[in-house]
């Protein structure tokens, strides 16, 4: 798709804003960014040629005469700008959909995975497998380089990409070659408007899986969840599942503690040793199986699919061991950022200390805490809607001892490890679980971990 002359606005001037902008202002498309307030990115792009609007709402003419409008994916369908621009007439999309419009016809094709928890680690496995086989590839999308410029990078074989479900509501032709939807838990509802249009927006990463497409994709789900198990029954194409038990022919499954591919007329093929899934965990087991699951619909040799697992180096915060001290392990899942991730990890340990909180995005933590609560040997409650966890654990163990955190300054995690710490007993595990999202006191997940690793490490130095 030709964008030179074309009329576009870049709404957000962030990662992706700003390399959708560049992106167009090297195809000679007349660009028009508009963002909040003033940054260094702004001017660089002004001195690219970028007309730069800064403001909280768009001015009436933002529109006039555009063609497009290229929404950073934070931006939620009923945002000013979102709603300016569809009654403008304008057609609205994110950066992956825009990177898809300028890829060539002989571009790299994509191997894509969605899903409300396990996104980064498997098309992290996915990359770790895709590079075994000898191809040359990246793992992109809500992680690494922008999409708009890796999508037209001739350097590479094969994309493993991720995608949010504020990406995939924001695409229109975005197709990859084979999609993966890991689970579909509530999240982001408030983004959404409801978990009928979340769950609606994950499907987009099927659009090439249906039985007029040209060229056909392949759609991939776990048969686990009963949600993407019902959505996948529905996909008019090629379909590959993905299940913990026993596959059936044309499945993805496990036999007797092994990873195996069920082939439609052979026996099963083994692929790598349960044990040997790092990190460890049934879920991440299952994130392995939809790996392997998108690598070998590509055609990636199964030795190359055990290999590429085998040497995985797991990412940070995602049910990290950080230190044992006095006994008690203390381990960092920060990357928990809804009760559904949250989960994995409260029913990986016998015993645990939880340390919870922060934004829960408009989510019920109540079924969460019914599920763990004979788990917990205590709980530490922290971040801007600690009260309705607070008030879930009164419901559900209304004996266990639970600790409020108040303030929300850079001392704020340390005060929660220790008044974990002083609740734990040797062989408990204090799980930072947090169930929530961060941004009320952290600029992401990352820092909260890491803020959670320093006041363990404090609490070692002070032992």
């Amino acid at each position: 798709m030709s964008y030179a002359e074309r009329t576009v606005v870049v709404a957000g001037a962030g990662i992706a804003g700003a390399a959708s902008a560049r992106a167009l202002l090297a195809r000679g498309a007349q660009v028009t960014v508009i963002d909040r307030g003033r940054s260094p990115e702004l001017e660089a792009l002004a001195e690219l040629g970028a007309r730069i609007v800064v403001a909280d709402t768009p001015p009436a003419d933002l529109f006039t005469g555009v063609a497009d409008l290229v929404i950073s994916p934070g931006f939620p369908p009923h945002h000013p700008v979102a709603l300016a621009a569809a009654a403008a007439g304008v057609a609205v999309y994110s950066e992956p959909e825009l990177a898809w419009r300028l890829r060539p016809s002989d571009a790299a094709p994509w191997l894509a995975v969605t899903g409300t928890n396990g996104k980064t680690t498997t098309v992290t496995m996915l990359a770790a497998i895709l590079r075994a086989a000898g191809l040359r590839t990246e793992a992109l999308g809500n992680i690494g380089v922008p999409l708009v410029e890796a999508a037209t990078d001739p350097a590479f074989d094969v994309l493993a990409v991720e995608l949010s479900s504020f990406q995939l509501h924001w695409s229109q032709r975005l197709a990859p070659r084979a999609g993966a939807i890991l689970n579909l838990a509530d999240d982001h509802l408030d983004w959404h408007g409801g978990f009928d249009p979340y769950a609606a927006a994950k499907t987009a990463i099927w659009r090439a899986a249906t039985a007029d497409a040209d060229p056909a994709g392949v759609a991939v789900g776990n048969l686990d969840d009963p949600r993407v198990a019902a959505l996948l029954a529905q996909v008019s194409g090629d379909q590959v599942g993905v299940t913990l038990a026993e596959p059936k022919p044309g499945q993805f499954g496990v036999i007797d503690g092994v990873l195996v591919e069920q082939g439609q007329c052979a026996g099963p093929t083994e692929l790598i040793e349960v044990s040997a899934v790092r990190p460890a965990g049934q879920h991440n087991v299952a994130n392995a199986l939809h790996a392997a699951a998108l690598a070998r619909a590509y055609g990636v040799p199964v030795a190359a699919v055990g290999d590429g697992l085998r040497g995985y180096a797991p990412e940070p915060h995602r049910n990290a061991p950080v230190a044992t001290v006095a006994g008690v392990g203390y381990v960092d899942d920060s990357k928990a950022t809804n009760p559904h991730a949250a989960q994995a990890s409260l029913t990986a340990y016998p015993r645990i200390v939880w340390v919870a909180g922060g934004q829960l995005k408009g989510v019920d933590i109540d079924p969460l805490v019914a599920t763990v609560a004979g788990r917990l040997a205590g709980a530490v409650v922290l971040g801007v809607d600690r009260e309705q966890i607070v008030q879930a654990l009164r419901r559900h163990a209304p004996q266990l001892p639970v600790v409020t955190v108040t303030r929300s300054d850079d001392g704020a995690m340390g005060e929660a490890v220790r008044a974990a710490a002083a609740m734990a007993a040797p062989g408990d595990t204090v799980l930072l679980a947090p169930a929530a999202a961060s941004r009320d006191m952290y600029v992401d997940y990352a820092a909260r971990g890491q803020a959670f690793a320093a006041a363990v490490g404090s609490l070692g130095a002070a032992g």
